[in-house]
């Protein structure tokens, strides 16, 4: 299976922060942003890594990153998407020609986790996996409705809902097998003038070939400002068990 890592978009919700650079080098605590999806993959056995990048500064990633060797990646490959808003599908889309009829591991580069994937990746066969979380907030996410008969079972995902019909969030963990490539092909862009993950999943759930697990541990996507200073603190706490603000 092979990793791919979603660093793309102009980090419009953290401006005049990403005037300067992009928002997954921005620092979570002791390390850019992005380090934190790459130690995922590779906890999971992914030596193979795709960066999808765009917008002015996707140069910045090549001195941050260099060759991966220091993860313990065996290749990175870095591709550009020309529409830096052209959402997480049109994205992923550009990652066909890398996976190479391969399975692959998708995360967006603003999610800070600590999750173990590596059972969920070594037993994938076909189909997609999602990882959902319980989050308070969720007019931001994809929403899973659960059957009330069988509420281990989804029926449909609902993109950014005002209602939301659960309290789990679609993170932006995903793994696809090589039909998700043809499956991006059908979507359209929805009202926002997006390529829809969410219309992906459900299209896989059409089929029939839509599984999802829990993901446990800590799992924040730090897109915000707000949720960037809530990883900021979290990490900065987690590997600091006794800073408090008398020891700055």
């Amino acid at each position: 299976m092979k990793g791919i890592i979603l660093a793309g978009g102009l980090g419009s919700r953290l401006y005049p922060l990403t005037y300067a650079t992009n928002k997954h080098l921005l620092p979570v605590y002791d390390k850019p942003m992005i380090y934190y999806p790459i130690q995922t993959l590779v906890k999971a056995g992914i030596k193979e890594i795709l960066i999808i990048v765009s917008g002015p500064h996707c140069g910045h990633f090549i001195p941050v990153l260099k060759n991966g060797k220091e993860f313990g990646i065996d290749h990175i490959e870095f591709a550009y998407q020309e529409k830096p808003n052209g959402g997480i599908a049109d994205a992923l889309a550009i990652a066909q020609k890398f996976a190479e009829e391969d399975s692959i591991a998708v995360i967006l580069g603003d999610n800070t986790t600590d999750a173990d994937i590596s059972e969920p990746v070594r037993t994938f066969k076909e189909g997609a996996t999602i990882f959902l979380k319980k989050v308070q907030d969720l007019s931001k996410y994809g929403v899973p409705r659960f059957d009330e008969k069988d509420p281990s079972k989804i029926i449909e995902i609902i993109e950014k809902p005002k209602d939301p019909p659960s309290n789990y969030a679609v993170t932006g963990v995903y793994i696809y097998d090589k039909s998700v490539f043809e499956i991006i092909k059908t979507c359209k862009p929805s009202e926002r003038g997006e390529m829809e993950i969410t219309d992906v999943n459900n299209a896989y759930l059409k089929l029939g070939k839509l599984s999802w697990t829990e993901l446990n541990g800590y799992w924040l996507d730090a897109g915000s400002f707000n949720t960037l200073y809530l990883a900021n603190k979290y990490w900065t706490e987690r590997k600091n068990p006794s800073i408090n603000n008398s020891s700055i």
